[in-house]
């Protein structure tokens, strides 16, 4: 230990003989210590830290192309555009055929030409003050039948006059279907059929207002038909755009047909 120590003490005073010759001539130390990698040395200024200020965004490495066309979405499939039919649609958007396609001016008198179709028929007779009721319950039985068979009604409800005087009038109610089934069902009473709504060549003209003033509108048929020099059939045929709920509706809206003679 001693012989350690005294050897130690030597080299010392060795080592400090030699610094001391050597910063006298202004020579760097004879050993180097190792410095970690990225240390800076004392000779180096340390390099500045960057700031928010002075750094820049990162840009995405951009995608490689390639020759592979992106995927496109699949078709989107649209529903058939509904078509457009000669007729009229109600509230409902269910679309009715009238007999003949709709006036272009209501106000004055037109020639048009009645399409038959199908249709289911009941006859039936009424005084002329319970006229408005005795259509409408017929129209309601003839509708309760159409559902009840499952068919589709087409048309606005007709009214056949077939015979008529001062007490009353004898009448076919009309409804318009899509189809007629096969044969006439079993449980259908007697005054109901299957048939037909009317055609043919007519003079048509235009009733707004409530049912109970109609009388008005005919006197105005009459006077047109006698300065025309005009005969008609006795059979009248009124097509009921709008029955109303009552006879006293003013929203009543009916379109009257005249058959002429020739």
């Amino acid at each position: 230990m001693r012989l350690f120590l005294a050897v130690f003490a030597g080299a010392a005073v060795l080592a400090a003989g030699l610094f001391w010759v050597q910063n006298q001539q202004g020579q760097p130390p004879l050993a180097v210590v190792a410095q970690p990698a990225g240390t800076p040395s004392a000779s180096t200024p340390p390099a500045s830290t960057p700031t928010a200020s002075t750094l820049e965004a990162v840009k995405p490495v951009p995608e490689p192309v390639t020759d592979k066309p992106a995927a496109l979405p699949a078709p989107v499939e649209l529903a058939p555009a509904p078509k457009v039919a000669d007729a009229e649609q109600n509230s409902a958007t269910q679309t009715f055929i009238t007999l003949a396609p709709p006036p272009l001016d209501p106000n004055n008198p037109e020639e048009v030409v009645m399409v038959s179709r199908p249709a289911f028929v009941m006859r039936g007779q009424s005084s002329w003050d319970d006229g408005y009721q005795a259509l409408a319950g017929s129209f309601a039985r003839l509708n309760s039948e159409a559902r009840a068979l499952d068919l589709k009604v087409t048309g606005r409800a007709v009214a056949v006059f077939v015979e008529t005087d001062d007490r009353g009038f004898r009448y076919e109610a009309v409804l318009p279907v899509a189809s007629l089934p096969a044969q006439r069902p079993a449980n259908w009473p007697s005054d109901m059929r299957l048939g037909a709504t009317p055609e043919g060549k007519a003079i048509r003209f235009v009733h707004k207002g409530p049912y109970d003033e109609i009388d008005s509108t005919y006197e105005a048929i009459t006077a047109y038909l006698d300065v025309k020099g005009i005969e008609a059939k006795e059979t009248l045929i009124e097509e009921y755009i709008n029955l109303g709920q009552e006879s006293g509706d003013a929203a009543i809206e009916a379109y009257i047909y005249v058959q002429p003679n020739k």
